[in-house]
């Protein structure tokens, strides 16, 4: 049997950079340009990844005819970690959102000149180009791009921003053992392409996708949907298949029911099957609190307050939802650093003293690795606070405020799946809120909201899926034994192959076609964001606020609750309720996806009561080919709308 590092060959490596850089202009054209897709390269779960995996596995044993030798499972599993890690800079919410970041202000200054004087002066001027002509060109387009202008700002921001994803990476290599092995979570994501990919004949005759009826009936139903959807749209005649948009409740303005919302039957059919996938206890914590957070809401309302939803509700006051969740992350990032404080001891012991038993010299150097990379990407985003005029305390808050997110974002994708929600307290309202904004000095106003591009939207949209994405990578790894250490080079330097490419082909591109004329600034939150950033800071800058007693006592609330509910399920087997499902439920997003999770989780019930583990285990394929058919369905229209140039 060949040892597990032998199964990163060459030519999978070959094969991942090659589609790492084909991904590029395909997401830029699909998603940015024609919006085909919402997001390509990101997301949890993502479509380039998946569609790319599904077509190399339906062609890999067609290669026999031309005399080569098909691809083994390990091997195409090690494809898709490498451009699963790096497929998301050319997704809007990364390196399309960072780039035009601080070019965005300034020519939003350009049209308001007021604004200027109040706070562009603390904006450095090796963060962006300042060049007029090449501000509004970028926008506008017709010209080819301005490299002299642009190797400033490009040398400012990319070492930033790979040491931004590197950083939590490192994070992750030290607890991946802690939660894959010790704590044992389900990683429902990484089950995908694990279950997609089979190898029924050995390696030598290669991997295939699996031909199960199950999974096949699973793939048909979601990407039938998702082709005659689409067919709806471009054919009025043909009915559409009502997933989503069916009205149960219209929301309402005043009385107890407007904490209720606007209830829509969302049967999303991967987030279903995710909820399927994930353990009983966590999908039902995920609809039941959120369910909670609504009675919570109404009860203020009875009190006097203003009628709002609790995906709306971001004042401190009761129930202070997003505050509670802010005290959440806090609280269980911690709670994960602690649980696994003896595994990370031993980390640090194979790291430095060899001293692990059992451990190996590869172990021993991917420790040692983790560790130093740690220590010198955080002190070097430190630094770079430092020097754009942020003193060392703040840096360090914030620089720490942005790598917890990450951590807990992509340990909330290894437990349930539910990376897809948004943060539920950015990074600049945790670090303000309790406090108020009194405490930070303008520079540090400026270069705070300056960073917004790393922690902001969420949802799988931003750059913390890439940690994501590497938890889900390092769980693919395990499952299907390939060496660790040899994975890490190849995926850090995929990562930094896709951040060149990405950045070629976006800046090349806009100033070709010009930012307004993307499809994105039109219809997505980019453009938007992109001059509410200037706004937000001018507000911020003027609108000074002291210390908040209600957001302190509610950020603790939500604290002590998430580590009582952790205690109780350790103490009690039969403890219903997840701390994770709490924080899902103070996050935008659960009052669209707490229904399907009801579904996934009764139909769980139903399968377990009456079937047992055999008849569950059965209906897992079709679990997986719902999944898969979804986001194979929407990468067919994303062909289709290439070839026909955004016209479908």
């Amino acid at each position: 049997m060949r040892p597990p590092g032998g199964a990163v060959s060459r030519r999978a490596v070959l094969l991942a950079f090659l589609i790492l850089i084909a991904i590029a202009p395909i997401g830029f054209y699909g998603e940015l340009m024609y919006k085909s897709v919402y997001t390509f390269g990101s997301g949890a779960p993502a479509v380039a990844p998946l569609c790319f995996l599904f077509l190399t596995a339906v062609l890999n044993n067609r290669v026999r005819g031309l005399g080569w030798k098909p691809l083994s499972r390990r091997e195409l599993l090690v494809v898709y970690v490498i451009v699963l890690f790096g497929a998301p800079l050319i997704s809007h919410g990364v390196l399309p959102w960072l780039l035009p970041y601080v070019l965005a202000q300034r020519y939003w200054a350009l049209a308001v000149p007021e604004s200027e004087t109040p706070y562009l002066r603390y904006l450095p001027q090796w963060f962006g180009i300042t060049d007029r002509a090449a501000i509004e060109n970028y926008y506008l387009g017709g010209i080819s791009v301005p490299w002299s202008l642009w190797w400033t700002p490009l040398a400012t921001w990319l070492p930033f921003f790979l040491a931004l994803v590197v950083c939590p990476l490192c994070l992750v290599v030290l607890l991946r053992r802690q939660w894959i092995t010790h704590e044992r979570l389900s990683f429902p994501i990484a089950q995908i392409p694990l279950e997609m990919v089979v190898e029924p004949d050995g390696p030598s005759l290669g991997a295939r996708l699996r031909t199960d009826s199950a999974f096949r009936i699973g793939l048909l139903i979601t990407f039938g949907i998702g082709f005659v959807n689409k067919l709806s749209t471009l054919i009025p005649a043909i009915p559409p298949i009502p997933i989503t948009g069916l009205v149960l409740k219209e929301a309402e303005q005043t009385g107890l029911l407007a904490g209720l919302g606007r209830v829509e039957l969302v049967l999303l059919p991967w987030v279903v099957a995710i909820a399927y996938l994930i353990p009983k206890d966590l999908s039902f914590s995920c609809w039941f609190f959120w369910l909670l957070q609504v009675a919570m809401v109404m009860v203020a309302i009875s009190f006097g307050a203003t009628a709002e939803t609790p995906a709306g509700w971001y004042t401190s006051d009761f129930p202070a939802v997003h505050h509670q969740g802010g005290g959440a992350v806090l609280a269980l990032t911690a709670w994960a650093f602690w649980s696994g404080r003896r595994h990370l001891r031993h980390c640090l012991r194979i790291a430095f003293t060899r001293r692990g038993a059992g451990a190996s010299p590869t172990e021993a150097w991917i420790y040692r690795g983790a560790v130093i990379g740690f220590l010198l990407t955080f002190t070097y985003m430190v630094l770079f606070c430092i020097a754009a005029g942020t003193r060392p305390v703040i840096a360090v808050a914030t620089v720490g405020l942005i790598v917890t997110y990450y951590v807990m974002w992509a340990r909330l994708r290894a437990e349930t799946g539910l990376s897809f929600i948004a943060f539920p307290f950015r990074v600049d309202e945790l670090l303000v809120a309790p406090f108020g904004n009194k405490i930070l000095r303008d520079p540090e106003v400026v270069m705070l909201f300056n960073l917004r591009w790393a922690y902001f939207p969420g949802f799988g949209d931003s750059s913390e899926v890439t940690t994501g994405n590497a938890v889900d990578g390092f769980k693919i790894a395990s499952s299907a034994r390939v060496g660790l250490g040899k994975l890490l080079l190849v995926m850090v330097l995929g990562l930094v192959l896709s951040m060149v490419v990405v950045t070629y082909v976006v800046l090349t591109g806009m100033y070709h076609y010009g930012f307004q004329q993307s499809g994105f600034i039109n219809t997505g939150w980019l453009g938007p964001q992109l001059s509410f950033v200037r706004t937000r800071i001018l507000e911020t800058l003027v609108d000074r606020t002291g210390l908040d007693a209600n957001g302190i006592v509610a950020m603790a609330l939500g604290a002590m609750t998430a580590i009582g509910l952790g205690l109780l399920r350790l103490r009690f087997w039969w403890w219903p309720f997840h701390p994770i499902g709490y924080l899902a439920s103070t996050c935008w997003g659960m009052h669209t996806t707490w229904i399907p999770f009801f579904i996934g989780w009764l139909a769980k019930v139903v399968v377990v009561r009456f079937g047992g583990l055999r008849l569950y285990r059965r209906t897992l394929p079709v679990a997986i080919g719902l999944i898969a058919g979804d986001f194979v369905s929407q990468g067919f229209w994303l062909v289709v709308s290439l070839l026909t140039k955004g016209y479908i």
